[in-house]
């Protein structure tokens, strides 16, 4: 969707239209959902930011709709166009989601030689040049063709295949996506504001003073690996290894070596790269339970 958020703005230029285009994430793990946000005008563009009322929203994972974490029908009004990726149609989209505006249906394009799923960006986009109904066939194609220049031809082909076929789909639907009015900052009105009375640090700090607030917090079992500490090799330099140690799992002995609380010890290493003499091994927790049970030091 980053990419067809790009696409879709180099169709906007090509018609001589200011644009902005961004993406915004969400998680950074895989199969986290991705926002992206086109503004396009006639006049130069001041605003900033996420749009708050979409004229049009485009959902290419339709699985995305019923999760409000993904915010999907966040700032939908009634004059906002909803195009859904999806092989239900859009009687059903209707019935399920009950929004006040136009609901679209959009199926997966006509694949030859790339996955229909990996085409679903420049369906997206050649639809919602449609709908739009300020960007020709010729700029849709320039704009695609421009964004996806490092790719294969086989597959720049396909994705501008994909986006002609959708925006044909679309042609009884064109300019049906309408500028909204921008809102006015004239009827502003400044928040009510909380007066809070000032309060010592120990109360309002964001800072945890009072100790063992996690003692009953097991985290040592998300271990997968276990730091061993070689005492014939340790210099007892354990305000090292103590002072990086991001849980204050590793306390200090009266003799000045380090002793790990397996209790709590997550099992993050950073000792392990920390320690200036090498005495802290890397053994797998499986290996270390083992040996605790037949009586032996892991």
């Amino acid at each position: 969707m980053k990419t067809a958020s790009r696409m879709l703005g180099n169709a906007f230029l090509l018609e001589g239209f200011e644009v902005q285009d961004a993406p915004r994430y969400g998680a950074e793990r895989r199969g986290a959902p991705i926002f992206a946000y086109v503004r396009a005008s006639g006049q130069p563009i001041n605003e900033r930011g996420i749009i708050r009322r979409p004229d049009l929203v485009v959902v290419a994972d339709d699985t995305l709709v019923g999760i409000p974490a993904a915010g999907v029908m966040d700032g939908i009004v009634e004059g906002t166009v909803l195009l859904i990726d999806s092989a239900e149609g859009e009687v059903v989209w209707r019935r399920r989601l009950n929004a006040p505006g136009p609901i679209l249906s959009l199926p997966l394009p006509t694949a030859t030689n790339t996955s229909a799923q990996l085409l679903l960006g420049a369906a997206s986009v050649g639809a919602a040049a449609q709908l739009l109904g300020v960007i020709s066939k010729a700029s849709l194609e320039a704009g695609i063709r421009d964004e996806l220049v490092d790719l294969k031809p086989d597959a720049v082909e396909d994705n501008v295949a994909a986006a002609l076929e959708a925006f044909e789909r679309m042609t009884p639907h064109r300019g049906l996506v309408a500028e909204g009015a921008a809102a006015s900052a004239d009827a502003y009105s400044p928040p009510d504001w909380v007066e809070l009375t000032t309060e010592v640090g120990a109360r309002a700090a964001p800072v945890i003073e009072t100790p063992l607030t996690s003692l009953q917090v097991r985290t040592g079992l998300w271990r997968l690996l276990r730091p061993v500490i070689d005492y014939d090799r340790c210099n007892r330099c354990s305000w090292i290894c103590a002072s990086f140690c991001p849980d204050n799992a590793i306390r200090v002995r009266d003799d000045g070596a380090p002793e790990i609380d397996y209790e709590h010890c997550k099992g993050c290493m950073i000792c392990v790269m920390q320690c200036p003499p090498h005495a802290i091994d890397t053994v797998p927790e499986r290996e270390a339970r083992e040996k605790e049970r037949e009586g032996a030091h892991p």
